[in-house]
């Protein structure tokens, strides 16, 4: 099977598990982990699905309706990149859950430069806000990578608690050597009822 067939599997597989978190609105969040050699050859794909945390419930609802007059709501604090930690705690909405358990030091990375976008489905099929982080050789090397968040505070080479984290993944412990590269994309569907 080719690399390229293994992420088109893995996306697939990714959506099926968002349709078991969907929430009432119809936003859902759903990715894949793509570890990758020196060579550029994909060593191992992932996909997850995850809930939106409280704290990401309350940054699209307030993003929704900034300065809408007449009442003028203050924008929140615009999301700006990842971090990655070892913890295994289960991902929730809130508490322990919704924020990384276990920080990797110097894994705080910004955005790629083209992230994030949009990504229209078409008619009736909604709509992707796309996050993707890349931690190139030499950044966050360690054996046993096991949560992200999507974060408002990437600059801080430290941990981030839950009102700064939209979103938490734990997925299998991916080991990346120093000359490997990490990326994950990560998709928040919008699709209303």
């Amino acid at each position: 099977m080719t690399d390229s067939n293994r992420l088109m599997d893995t996306w697939s597989l990714a959506m099926e598990r968002a349709r078991a978190f969907k929430d009432g609105f119809g936003l859902v969040g759903y990715g894949v982990v793509e570890l990758i050699d020196s060579r550029g050859r994909l060593i191992e794909v992932q996909d997850f699905a995850n809930l939106i945390t409280d704290a990401g419930d309350l940054y699209y609802a307030t993003r929704g309706i900034a300065a809408v007059a007449p009442s003028a709501t203050a924008d929140a604090t615009k999301v700006t990149g990842m971090k990655l930690g070892t913890g295994t705690t289960a991902a929730a909405k809130s508490g322990a859950g919704g924020a990384l358990v276990t920080y990797l030091s110097a894994s705080n990375v910004a955005f790629d430069a083209t992230f994030p976008s949009i990504s229209n489905l078409g008619a009736g099929l909604g709509v992707n806000a796309v996050y993707k982080t890349t931690w190139g050789a030499g950044v966050a090397t360690n054996a046993a990578i096991t949560e992200a968040v999507i974060v408002n505070d990437s600059a801080t080479n430290a941990t981030s608690t839950a009102a700064n984290s939209i979103s938490r993944i734990v997925f299998t412990a991916v080991n990346k050597g120093a000359s490997d590269t990490l990326a994950i994309t990560w998709n928040h569907k919008f699709l209303g009822a």
